[in-house]
């Protein structure tokens, strides 16, 4: 296996793309150093994205917020300004793992492992967040929603890096939350998680939302009809039942040790009126 610590995404792009046999790019490392471990995976090159700067950074760009694919949890959390307006995404990345893993776990490594039940991909997806991709060809932007495939598979080219993430600019009163169901208390794979952001009008009544399940399905969705069951709503228990119904019609789990299909269908409704709920309170104070 062969390590390279390039400086720059091109460099790094042009070392994948050159690259015959497996290579495995390396931000936190949370998950491809176990895997390779426990020979799940056995790559020919790694390379590890965390020498070039803009996988590293937090920046205010748009009115929004850039995130750089390789930054932790840990300082996901540590950024007042980021954690005011987008709080559900900073929690939802901070329940990956153990404390010493959000020392090292980031966005974009957590979105290419490929499991569906990811925590911080629900959360980046009802956030509306855009991947800046670079690679042999040069730069384009997908939707996080977009990226996912199948588990472990991604709409990434060869060659290519997610470098960022871009938060869109907040609207006045708006708010997100991320909950999940796990069977302990703490650092478990997720049964279902869900995602959700509002926005209010200045009469309080629903002007935009989105809404996102993981782990109900083979890749994370963005479920249009859950949002549209809060939008010119006053989010009442009507609606909530509304988007809770949508939730569930969305689903289309497995059954596996961790949840059945009907227990995981019938959580994700229940969690999407929670959660909903939450960003609710956020976007009132907002």
């Amino acid at each position: 296996m062969r390590y390279e610590s390039p400086d720059t995404l091109e460099a790094a792009a042009k070392l994948l793309a050159s690259e015959s046999g497996e290579a495995r790019i390396l931000a936190g490392g949370t998950d491809l150093l176990v895997q390779i471990r426990s020979e799940v995976l056995s790559p020919a090159l790694v390379v590890d994205i965390k020498k070039v700067a803009e996988t590293r950074t937090i920046k205010e760009e748009a009115g929004g917020f850039r995130i750089g694919a390789a930054v932790t949890g840990a300082e996901l959390k540590e950024h007042s300004a980021l954690k005011k307006v987008w709080p559900g995404l900073v929690e939802a990345a901070n329940l990956i793992g153990s404390t010493q893993v959000q020392g090292r776990a980031s966005l974009g490594g957590n979105l290419c492992n490929g499991s569906p039940a990811a925590d911080s991909v629900p959360a980046m997806i009802a956030a509306g967040a855009v991947a800046s991709i670079v690679g042999p060809n040069g730069r384009r932007d997908l939707k996080v929603e977009d990226i996912m495939l199948a588990p472990r598979k991604l709409a990434l080219q060869k060659g290519e890096i997610i470098a960022s993430f871009l938060l869109p600019k907040r609207a006045p009163h708006s708010g997100d939350a991320y909950l999940r169901f796990i069977p302990r208390t703490e650092m478990d794979i997720a049964v279902v998680g869900c995602g959700v952001s509002l926005t209010l009008d200045g009469s309080g009544t629903c002007a935009a939302a989105r809404v996102s399940l993981g782990a109900v399905a083979a890749r994370p969705l963005l479920v249009e009809d859950a949002a549209k069951a809060l939008i010119g709503s006053k989010i009442d228990d009507a609606a909530l039942e509304k988007m809770a119904a949508a939730a569930r019609a969305a689903c289309k789990p497995i059954d596996d040790k961790r949840g059945t299909i009907e227990f995981r269908t019938d959580v994700a409704g229940v969690l999407a009126k929670r959660t909903a709920l939450i960003a609710l309170e956020r976007a009132r104070k907002g």
